[in-house]
């Protein structure tokens, strides 16, 4: 079973600690709700989590399956298995969904299968296949794989993108970050619905959000509070609703009174 651990990490934003000793561990087969305000450092935990090189790790490690990933670029981290759906995901013109998808599944399956006398560890025919399979699978049309990568693409279209990306890569540790952010009530079904579909026990789930709403559809097996750049608070999915119900003010509140 692989494990995302993250020890008491510290991280800093062009000089600014923004994470103060950050604690979690992730297991496949298990979903993880991270909730906080906005600035507690949700985003940038993800962000260097993938190894973003802005954000600057001062101290603690994050080890996946007791092997640090502190010094692998961010491919070879995907690589590894680790997975990033972006919350505002870049448009990208001329460049189609299923070229982008099919160069993106030839370079993470590089780790686990031999290549062709192409070069290519899957055919574009074998591809199109297992693209075609993916779309059905999350009841997508299938000329959504034509279209230029996130151009034009409404909100919940960006997001369900991110999606079919995570159903393509199969990632053991999948962080979403806020995915589901600007999304009218049936796109939200559907994202949850897709991420439901593609959950079992070879993947891991850390899902980024600030609200309780999507939590009603994914049904996460643990709750974190976070903020001021640490987890202040676990439980389970009862304390998103209390979280829903109180705010933040009463988790401050309970820590001051410590």
């Amino acid at each position: 079973m692989v494990e995302l651990q993250i020890k008491d990490l510290h991280v800093s934003v062009e000089g600014k600690e923004v994470l103060k000793g950050f604690d979690l561990r992730v297991r496949q087969g298990e979903i993880h709700a991270l909730m906080g305000p906005n600035a507690s450092g949700k985003s940038t935990l993800s962000y260097t989590i993938m190894g973003h090189p802005r954000y600057k790790v001062e101290k603690g490690d994050i080890l996946l399956n007791g092997e640090s990933i502190l010094k692998l670029t961010p491919d070879e981290r995907a690589r590894k298995g680790l997975f990033l759906a972006f919350q505002y995901p870049l448009e990208i013109p001329g460049v189609s969904l299923a070229n982008f998808l099919r160069i993106a599944y030839n370079n993470a399956m590089q780790a686990y299968k031999p290549k062709d006398m192409s070069g290519e560890v899957v055919s574009i025919f074998k591809f199109r296949e297992i693209l075609k399979e993916k779309l059905k699978l999350l009841k997508m049309d299938e000329s959504f794989a034509n279209r230029y990568l996130n151009e034009g693409f409404s909100g919940g279209e960006k997001k369900k993108c991110e999606i079919l990306q995570m159903a393509i890569l199969r990632p053991k540790i999948a962080i979403l970050d806020e995915t589901d952010s600007g999304l009218d009530i049936d796109a939200l079904k559907t994202v949850a619905k897709g991420i439901n579909t593609l959950m079992g026990p070879d993947m891991g789930i850390l899902f980024i959000t600030h609200y309780q709403r999507v939590l009603r559809y994914l049904r996460p097996n643990y709750v974190h509070i976070l903020l001021d750049g640490r987890i202040v608070k676990s439980g389970k999915e009862e304390l998103a609703l209390e979280l829903e119900e109180k705010g933040y003010d009463w988790v401050e509140k309970e820590l001051s009174i410590r």
